[in-house]
């Protein structure tokens, strides 16, 4: 079948023989990948993340001393899978793996508002409907998930508050942790601020700036690749003061700023990555956001699990006293994805 028919095939979601859903874009597919690494990704993980199969299980017997340790931490410690999506962006370091990991599973104690049961596909659909959040069918030259934030024009606060924006981020980052190819290849966000107007930038406080910061540098357990800004008027300059004092140094290296330069956007992610509206060659049919969030809705039962685990009671330490090897050690290890 030529491309052209392809593209003018209609956009529905489908299923494959073992049931997972699946959208066709023309010559490519959305869905997610959730098949255990093989390949270019096996050599990615060990190139780029020092994985191979000793130092992994070694990271995961650690990874599970720590959390065991840990009494109010409630997770599958025995869950290979699961503790991977930890490991993984911290090239099997436990200790690391371990600091996000309560990080992560703390705020959702804290903030309820935003990382409570509400952040599964059913919670935020609306939000995904109205494609704010788009998640592209390719992935990044480098083998990273690409997903577009329309902030501006797609954005209409009233309707999506920022709230709602928030858990909408945290549903994505579980996705992400979902894929084994992500875990490793890691997340490009583009966000995209044309229609940015001031009834948006009027949304962010200094506290809800900080808020968004310190979950995504302190807490968010994926490799971010890169954080493109497209589209930028000059009024984002406003919003951008507000959130650039709170940028560590590790996210201020991932930031670049392209405009309508989309040849430095496709030179940093790929060409045949990107659609053509972004400048890129990678030619498929947009499609509804009730698409994605019907195809993620077969992923609601896994997502309603992952609110049962976490901490249900706040702890008074700030750092956890670990035993190995007969020795107190504590943990106070922090640092970014690799």
């Amino acid at each position: 079948m030529k491309i052209n028919d392809l593209m003018k095939m209609p956009v529905c979601v489908e299923t494959d023989e073992k049931g997972s859903p699946f959208v066709t874009l023309g010559p490519y597919q959305l869905r997610l990948e959730l098949e255990n690494i093989s390949g270019e990704f096996e050599e990615k993980a060990r190139t780029e993340l020092l994985e191979t199969p000793e130092r992994l299980q070694q990271g995961l017997e650690r990874l599970r001393e720590l959390i065991k340790v840990d009494k109010g931490l409630s997770l599958p410690v025995e869950d290979d899978k699961f503790l991977t999506k930890f490991l993984r962006p911290f090239k099997c370091n436990a200790e690391q793996s371990f600091k996000i990991m309560r990080k992560f599973y703390k705020f959702k104690l804290k903030y309820p508002k935003y990382g409570g049961v509400c952040v599964t596909p059913e919670g935020v659909r609306h939000v995904f409907d109205s494609e704010v959040f788009v998640f592209l069918p390719t992935r990044s030259k480098s083998g990273g998930r690409i997903m577009i934030i329309n902030a501006g024009s797609k954005w209409k606060p009233k309707e999506v508050t920022l709230e709602y924006m928030f858990k909408s981020i945290m549903v994505a980052i579980e996705i992400a942790m979902m894929e084994p190819k992500t875990q490793v290849g890691g997340v490009n966000v583009i966000l995209n601020m044309e229609g940015l107007s001031m009834s948006h930038v009027c949304q962010f406080s200094p506290s809800m700036a900080k808020l968004i910061v310190d979950w995504v540098q302190e807490c968010a357990p994926v490799r971010l690749r890169g954080l493109h800004v497209v589209n930028q008027p000059y009024l984002f300059n406003m919003l951008y003061a507000l959130f650039k004092p709170l940028l560590g140094e590790h996210l201020k290296k991932m930031l670049s700023f392209h405009g309508k330069d989309f040849k430095s956007l496709c030179d940093k992610i790929g060409s045949d990555s990107l659609p053509p509206y972004f400048g890129g060659n990678a030619k498929f049919p947009e499609y509804p956001g009730s698409i994605f969030s019907d195809m993620l809705f077969y992923y609601q039962h896994e997502f309603k699990e992952f609110q049962t685990y976490g901490y249900f009671t706040e702890s008074k330490d700030c750092d956890l006293m670990a035993s190995h090897n007969g020795k107190n050690t504590v943990i106070n290890t922090c640092g970014q994805p690799g």
